[in-house]
């Protein structure tokens, strides 16, 4: 009662091998981060593609280049 050491007969459970405990702790913190960007959402499906169709018009933009000399102001001087 109240003690804080096994029994000298009994032998300590064994301990998980650390490879598996950080597995273990990393599938648990991204089935964590899933549930927690999937909070309040209805349709999680219609969010990912939203999210990949803007991640794919970044990186267009990005390997484009620099914009045309003028820029937005020249084509809304012509309007």
């Amino acid at each position: 009662m109240g003690m804080c050491f096994p029994c000298p007969g009994e032998s300590a459970p064994p301990s998980p091998d650390l490879e598996e405990k950080r597995a273990k702790l990393a599938e648990a913190a991204e089935r964590r981060q899933k549930e927690a960007a999937s909070r309040g959402i209805l349709d999680v499906r219609s969010v990912e593609e939203k999210r990949k169709k803007k991640e794919k018009i970044e990186k267009q933009i990005a390997t484009s280049g620099p914009p045309p000399e003028g820029g937005l102001r020249a084509l809304l001087n012509f309007a």
